[in-house]
């Protein structure tokens, strides 16, 4: 079964040789803080610190997970990263290795999901682990849905499970889903990988050449065959097909199956139309100057508790895109979106395809706003 081994609970390190110190780590900003003497205090030198403590926690629990799963009967198949895998380039709508040699899934131009470690069991279920420091877990638990989502559409035959690694004293985990498995490690120190770090110049420690010759259930990422799965013409399917109702403004009985809200909860939204800048000037506060053609794209968005709720964004210029939400007190919040994340993309793909037949009224749009509520209240009563 999946039981946590002693050597990994006491973060016993005896066994992965010098494995740890091959990693690449990224420390270019923690070493110039160590150069100039930043007290280790300042919370510039904890906070780049924490980064790099969570990188070599990160390496160390995927080494234990190596010879874990190749000790382990239970666990059929392990897929490689690092530079335990051979080199290959990142390949799109699948699952690869990345520049960073992390374990990715995406598109052609955007990452959509990473995961610390992966393997399949031999009751055909497919774990993804996340291993991390926090000691509060909401923002992990968070992630969880979306990374489940995805491999659910990729990996249809598969039961998709989680099992995350924390160090003890992390609070949150009672609220994890039942799909988790959860593993308490002893508190983990970076200092010895550090010191090693900081003092390469003058270190003349010979290291054990890195230990990676495996059995043939260790894989390479893009191996492992999957459904396929076009995520921009997936995205597109569904906003057509919320809008292609004939009676209603969105199909809310499509929008709530199933299969549909799978696919929400890896997009977290799904875009339904535009509004003309004028008609929403005054909902958004707007005070500067736009385009006469600019529009204002309406999305429905999935909050963490399942409520789905209306949210606009306005995209300046191709990489420049805000996002515009009311909280439930009607206050609104404008956030400037990463210029190279997947939304900036997710926008501007969208937009190109609306035509006219897909601009809504602000009439229409609080009109979907009062069903969404109504809909979301009649199922936390019913539940």
């Amino acid at each position: 079964m999946l039981e946590i081994s002693p050597t990994i609970k006491n973060l016993d390190k005896d066994d992965i040789a010098d494995n740890l110190l091959h990693y690449d780590y990224n420390t270019k900003h923690l070493l110039s803080l160590i150069k100039k003497g930043i007290d280790e205090d300042d919370p510039s030198y904890l906070s780049s610190y924490r980064s790099f403590e969570g990188e070599v926690f990160e390496n160390f629990i995927y080494e234990k997970l190596l010879r874990y799963a190749e000790e382990n009967d239970y666990i059929t198949k392990f897929i490689l990263k690092g530079f335990h895998q051979n080199k290959h380039k990142a390949y799109a709508n699948t699952l690869s290795i990345s520049e960073k040699e992390q374990i990715v899934y995406r598109t052609k131009s955007r990452e959509i999901s990473e995961f610390d470690a992966m393997f399949v069991t031999k009751n055909n279920e497919l774990y993804f682990v996340e291993m991390t420091l926090v000691k509060n877990v909401l923002k992990l638990r968070r992630r969880l849905r979306k990374k489940k989502a995805l491999l659910e559409i990729i990996f249809p035959n598969y039961e998709i499970k989680a099992l995350i690694i924390l160090n003890e004293g992390a609070t949150g985990t009672k609220q994890f889903p039942s799909y988790c498995k959860v593993w308490f490690t002893k508190e983990f120190s970076a200092n010895e990988v550090l010191e090693y770090i900081t003092d390469l110049k003058e270190n003349k420690k010979v290291l054990v050449p890195k230990e990676k010759k495996w059995s043939k259930k260790m894989i390479e990422a893009h191996t492992l065959k999957l459904h396929p799965f076009r995520y921009y013409n997936t995205m597109s399917w569904i906003t057509k097909t919320l809008r292609s109702h004939k009676r209603f403004i969105v199909d809310l009985h499509f929008l709530m199956k199933q299969p549909i809200q799978r696919y929400h909860d890896l997009y977290n939204k799904f875009y339904v139309g535009y509004m003309s800048i004028e008609n929403a000037r005054d909902l958004l506060h707007l005070q500067e100057e736009y385009d006469k053609d600019q529009r204002v794209v309406i999305a429905l968005e999935k909050k963490h508790s399942d409520e789905i709720v209306v949210t606009y964004y306005i995209q300046k210029t191709r990489k420049n895109l805000y996002l515009y939400s009311f909280d439930d007190d009607g206050k609104m919040t404008k956030e400037k979106k990463d210029p190279y994340g997947i939304t900036v993309t997710e926008v501007y793909h969208i937009n190109k395809m609306m035509n006219s037949k897909y601009e809504l009224t602000l009439a229409q749009i609080n009109k979907l706003k009062k069903l969404l509520k109504e809909r979301f209240a009649q199922i936390k009563s019913n539940s």
